[in-house]
């Protein structure tokens, strides 16, 4: 019996070289790394559909005989291979179909006359006879009748392939192991399930093995739940212990009297809203308390974070004690720089930036600043402020803005900087409840869910290759009128794979001779620091009427007078990002239109586009991108856990996700440090990293 999931594949000796050799090309060196690899989906081969007369919705699983194959070609250089199948046991009704694989020649050498063969696939209609095209298939050999119980007259699992290795090796392998395995090699990471429970006499063994060979398809749907619970335990854990950990620091008050904030607040043009004047209380408590702060502000595109930054940075300035705030880009802690030394100057305080091109370009001073000599107060960068320990002898607050483009280490690298500093991270991405959960479990959450008033009304519009002169046309009359606008592409320069897609390079000349004599700027990531600095303030100044641009203007750009966004190619972009993008207009008095553009070639790319028009809600927008595009996209890949899902889902799962923050909740509160006999076996579910979960 095996008991240890790290037992290697090659000590259990029930594999020959030849498996062991193709397991082990494919990744799957030990028991875990077999076990963990969980069926995309099952067929129930203990039945077999019947063959279909027609095309079917939903895709079949046939058992059939191969009757012919061969080789065909479309036109002079397309071939595809096709196997026409027949039931093995064939009534008067039965039709053959043809099962075919286009660009897969060396199928030529896997199938042959009378083969057995499992197939999975949908048919349709071609000419006057039914064929699948591309299926699964499963081709049974001679001698199966051995391990008949595991490819057959069962609920059979299909995984992912790796590395060539075929279906049937994964499941003989993994069929295996579990025979062997020991249920104390799976001890339970949960606890013993209440009574009323759904996972009642579930264990995590008795889960392993329903997840891979199932007895009911009800069984493997609790299995499922049941790791998934597991899963999303784990990442609590990981959340609260951190939270845990950094409350049980010796902190330090962080707060002013607040009279800079009073004469900040009386200067501005404009009233604060109420959600920030909310945020701004509950930031201040923070900031008051002895227990360090460590607390997310989120709030849509717009609902003016900065303004609550600049409040949290002028109480700890009060203070005496240092500002640090870092962007993910130089674009955005300019813009950062800009609007700050706009405000908090008149009030004598010292600012700085910090970004790595102006360390390396001569021509720009490394610091701007009223006074190079001074210490700076507070000092706003990039990934630079990691990397300068002169700056920061003294550091408060750090806030850190579009927070999900960091990595754990990242912040933790800015913190350090200080003697347990208050931490403020922003983001402009909603994010939906389930998400704010599992990944900030361990911050505390503001708010901000309310737009500043006087700003103009914001139309957005889908449209399918409009005419350039026609948009032309409505661009002039707009830039006639005094105002500005962005063009956005998807690609810097045009690619041979994606000759359908245009790029910004090519369209700059274009939209700059449609648009002579108006100036057009071109602005993308592959520019220097002194050139983006350069268009940006062209840009700023008027002087530059149209900005084309890749998404490097997603974040950060604040042109109060640039009320038109068209998008290119919008459909190859994520709801949120495109939210996002939408962000850099409406930000003025002045009527805004948003319009994006598609091929039309695709009707569910369209339909997801129209919530766009239908809502300026963040919150629906994120939850929808969150259902299409999973937490990754929406967050970033540099974001702790959730790539580490396996079964979990966010959306679909957000009761498990609450059942597993109380699980941890109950067990961090007995035994925070996992030290005791009883939890100690949790400890294997820490990461010591805080980006992540083994589960072992």
């Amino acid at each position: 019996m095996i008991a240890d999931l790290h037992t290697r594949l090659s000590a259990l000796g029930i594999f020959d070289n030849r498996a062991l050799g193709a397991l082990d090309a494919a990744g799957f060196t030990d028991v875990e790394s077999l076990l963990l690899w969980y069926p995309r989906r099952y067929e129930d081969r203990r039945q077999f559909s019947g063959f279909p007369t027609g095309p079917c919705d939903e895709a079949v699983c046939l058992l059939a005989r191969v009757e012919n194959c061969e080789t065909k070609y479309v036109g002079p250089r397309r071939r595809y291979f096709e196997a026409t199948m027949m039931p093995l046991d064939p009534g008067p009704l039965d039709q053959p179909i043809g099962c075919r694989w286009f660009n897969m020649p060396y199928l030529s050498k896997v199938f042959a006359a009378d083969q057995e063969v499992v197939i999975y696939g949908k048919p349709k209609w071609s000419g006057h006879r039914l064929v699948i095209d591309h299926p699964d298939y499963e081709i049974i050999e001679d001698g199966d009748s051995v391990e008949a119980d595991i490819h057959l007259r069962r609920i059979v699992p299909v995984y992912r392939l790796k590395e060539g290795l075929p279906q049937k090796v994964i499941r003989s392998a993994t069929f295996r192991v579990l025979d062997q395995l020991d249920p104390d090699a799976l001890p339970d990471l949960l606890r013993k399930p209440a009574e009323g429970s759904p996972f009642v006499g579930m264990s995590r063994y008795a889960a392993m093995r329903a997840i891979h060979f199932p007895d009911s398809i009800g069984e493997r749907e609790l299995a499922r739940d049941y790791l998934a619970l597991e899963e999303f335990f784990g990442l609590q854990l990981n959340m609260l212990r951190r939270k845990h950990t950094y409350a049980a620091q010796s902190g330090m008050r962080h707060c002013g009297e607040g009279k800079l904030l009073a004469k900040f607040q009386e200067l501005l043009p404009f009233a604060l809203t109420n959600a920030q004047l909310r945020a701004i209380g509950e930031v201040r408590a923070g900031l008051e308390s002895d227990a360090p702060m460590n607390r997310l502000l989120q709030g849509d595109v717009g609902s003016g974070k900065t303004f609550v930054a600049m409040a949290a940075a002028l109480l700890v300035v009060e203070a005496s004690f240092q500002v640090a705030i870092m962007a993910p880009t130089q674009i955005l802690a300019e813009q950062h720089y800009f609007v700050f030394q706009k405000h908090l100057e008149p009030l004598g305080i010292r600012l700085r930036l910090h970004t790595g091109s102006r360390r390396e370009d001569g021509n720009m001073p490394l610091f701007d600043g009223s006074d190079i000599d001074a210490e700076p107060q507070i000092v706003i960068g990039t990934h630079a402020l990691l990397y300068d320990d002169s700056q920061l002898s003294n550091l408060g607050l750090a806030v850190i803005d579009e927070q999900h483009k960091f990595g754990v280490s990242q912040r933790s690298r800015l913190i350090n900087k200080g003697v347990t500093p208050d931490v403020l991270v922003m983001t402009a991405t909603p994010i939906p409840r389930t998400l704010t959960m599992t990944v900030y479990g361990d911050l505390e959450v503001s708010v901000l869910d309310e737009l500043p008033a006087g700003r103009g009304k914001l139309v957005t519009a889908v449209r399918v290759e409009p005419d350039p002169k026609k948009v032309t046309a409505f661009l002039k009359q707009h830039l006639g009128e005094g105002r500005q606008a962005y063009m956005v592409y998807p690609l810097v320069e045009e690619s041979e794979k994606l000759a359908d897609v245009r790029a910004v390079t090519r369209e700059f000349e274009e939209w700059s001779e449609r648009l002579a004599p108006l100036q057009c700027g071109i602005l993308h990531g592959r520019m220097n620091g002194d050139e983006k600095d350069a268009v940006m303030a062209r840009f700023r100044s008027q002087e530059v009427k149209v900005l084309v641009s890749t998404t490097v203007v997603e974040v950060g750009v604040d042109v109060p007078n640039a009320n038109i966004m068209i998008i290119y190619h919008a459909d190859r972009f994520g709801l949120a990002q495109l939210h996002q993008l939408r962000g850099r207009i409406g930000r003025g008095e002045h009527d805004s239109y948003c319009v994006l553009v598609c091929d039309g070639k695709n009707p569910e790319a369209i339909e997801k586009l129209k919530l766009l028009e239908a809502t300026r809600d963040g919150f629906r927008i994120a939850e929808a991108d969150l259902r299409m595009r999973g937490p990754g996209e929406l967050l970033g890949t540099a974001q702790s856990g959730v790539a580490g899902l396996r079964l979990g889902d966010l959306v679909a799962d957000a009761r498990l996700v609450k059942v597993s923050r109380d699980l941890a909740s109950e067990v961090l509160g007995v035994d925070p440090t996992l030290e005791s006999p009883e939890y100690r076996h949790l400890r294997v579910l820490l990461d010591v990293r805080g980006e992540g979960v083994e589960l072992s």
